[in-house]
C-alpha cells in the first residue's frame, strides 16, 4: 500500500493525535499528515466530512474512507496491518488492554486540563488529586512489567504515552513531579521515550507547555 492511501488528519498539540503516530511508526505503516491549524477558530471542509459528529481530530483516511477516534483507529490499524500486532494474543489480555484503554480515554486528559484550568487554590489541591489517583491505578496495573503489555510495548502503552508531552505542564501548574508519587510510571515514561517510534511522534513537551500558557491567558488564569 502506497502512502498516498493513507492520510491523517492532525494536529501538533493533540494528545489524540500523537497516540495514532506512535502506533503507525510501531507499525512502520507509511502516511500523510494532514495538519489541521486553528481549531480554535476554523476546522477545514475536509475535517468536518470525514468527521461530521465529533468534528474532531485525529482522523484517518482509507484510501479516503475515514475512520474517527484515535484508540478506534489504533485497533483499526492492528486489524489492517496484522504485522507487529499491539494488543495481547489471548482474549483476556485483550480484553483487559480494552479496559485500560477506556480508563485512559475517559480519564486522563480531563483529569489534566482540570489542573492547569483551576481558578483557586482549593479547585487546583482538589484537580492534583484527582490526577494523582488516576496515576495511582494506572502505576498498580504497570506494577513491575517494563510495559503495560509486559515485555512489549503496546496498544495500552500507546494510548497512554500519547498523553505525557502534557504531563509536564500539569507538573508545573500543579506544582507536583509525577516521579515523587509513582516512580515505576516515570520510569515507564522515560522508558517508552526512549523509543524511536515515540520520540519522533511526540511534540516537545516544553511547546506543549507554551501552549497551555498562552490557553490560560486566552481563559484569564494568567
Amino acid at each position: 500500500m502506497g502512502k498516498d492511501d493513507l492520510k491523517l488528519l492532525s494536529m501538533w498539540a493533540s494528545p489524540f493525535c500523537m497516540r495514532v503516530k506512535v502506533a503507525l511508526a510501531e507499525k512502520e505503516i507509511p502516511y500523510e499528515e494532514i495538519l489541521e491549524n486553528d481549531l480554535m477558530n476554523g476546522k477545514s471542509e475536509l475535517l468536518l466530512k470525514s468527521n461530521p459528529v465529533h468534528k474532531q481530530v485525529p482522523v484517518l483516511l482509507h484510501d479516503d474512507k475515514p475512520v474517527a477516534e484515535s484508540a478506534n483507529i489504533i485497533a483499526y490499524l492492528d486489524e489492517v496491518w496484522p504485522a507487529k500486532p499491539l494488543f495481547p494474543d489471548c482474549a483476556y489480555g485483550k480484553s483487559r488492554a480494552r479496559f485500560w484503554a477506556d480508563y485512559i480515554n475517559r480519564k486522563v486528559h480531563p483529569a489534566g486540563c482540570a489542573i492547569w484550568n483551576s481558578k483557586d487554590k482549593d479547585e487546583l489541591e482538589a484537580a492534583k488529586a484527582n490526577f494523582l489517583e488516576i496515576m495511582m491505578f494506572l502505576d498498580g496495573t504497570l506494577g513491575d512489567k517494563d510495559y503495560f503489555n509486559g515485555d512489549t510495548f503496546g496498544y495500552v502503552d500507546i494510548l497512554l504515552i500519547g498523553h505525557t508531552s502534557w504531563f509536564p505542564a500539569y507538573e508545573k501548574f500543579g506544582d507536583f513531579k509525577l516521579e515523587d508519587h509513582y516512580p515505576k510510571l516515570a520510569a515507564w515514561i522515560t522508558r517508552s521515550s526512549a523509543r524511536e517510534t515515540v520520540s519522533e511522534s511526540l511534540t516537545n513537551p516544553e511547546k506543549i507547555t507554551n501552549f497551555v500558557i498562552m490557553m490560560r491567558k486566552m481563559h484569564g488564569l494568567e
